[in-house]
């Protein structure tokens, strides 16, 4: 099935180009595009698309307040949003992804990596493999008080251990050769934690880690 895409921005030349460029691929069908997050959560609600690709700043409405009406509005885990950004560290991105972003991308990538972004969130997974998410997610979160937005005791004392290796970029292959676990097993014990802590998926699983105190973030970049 076709992934429904909807791209927010507001320059006509960069949505304009994002939407060729998606337009290239047999499996994406991009249902609209935005000059503003107030139009991009109309275009939401009418559309119902899979991703969003959602720039950060924008007039009227924000892509930060549009992401949190978008997510809280959502049926289920769709849409999923894709934060764009010109800056690798940009402290409007981890807002972002804390109101419910699945990950970012900067708009100076290459057509190959936008391609696979799309299909990665799509398929559920977020996008933490980039070290600069990983750089920007320790970093706004070291310069922020700890707060626990859910209680972690809920957690197995693996699950939790799981939660920690997924807070420092592992990848389920990655956690399994760390535990001496099947892939099997550690996508199980993330389908739980996502469940038992009200979490989207694996972005939103490294920005509760930083956020609860179980990972304490690295210092500078």
């Amino acid at each position: 099935m076709s992934i429904r895409i909807v791209v927010a921005d507001d320059q006509d030349v960069v949505r304009a180009g994002f939407a060729a460029l998606l337009g290239t691929q047999d499996d994406f069908t991009v249902v609209g595009d935005a000059p503003d997050g107030a139009e991009a959560l109309r275009l939401c609600r009418a559309e119902r698309p899979d991703i969003v690709l959602m720039d950060v700043r924008m007039p009227v409405m924000d892509g930060i307040e549009a992401t949190r009406r978008i997510v809280a509005e959502s049926d289920g885990d769709r849409p999923r949003v894709i934060m764009l950004t010109t800056f690798d560290l940009d402290e409007h991105v981890y807002d972002a992804l804390a109101a419910g972003a699945s990950g970012f991308l900067l708009k100076e990538m290459n057509a190959e990596r936008l391609f696979e972004a799309v299909r990665v969130v799509d398929a559920g997974q977020a996008l933490l493999a980039p070290t600069v998410t990983r750089r920007l997610i320790t970093e706004f979160a070291r310069l922020r008080p700890v707060r626990r937005p859910a209680p972690l005791d809920v957690l197995t004392p693996r699950e939790a251990e799981v939660l920690r290796l997924l807070a420092d970029g592992l990848s389920n292959i990655e956690i399994a050769d760390r535990l001496v676990v099947t892939e099997e097993t550690v996508k199980t014990h993330v389908s739980r934690l996502l469940a038992k802590l009200g979490l989207r998926d694996r972005t939103q699983a490294v920005v509760h880690a930083y956020e609860s105190g179980l990972v304490v973030p690295r210092g500078g970049r």
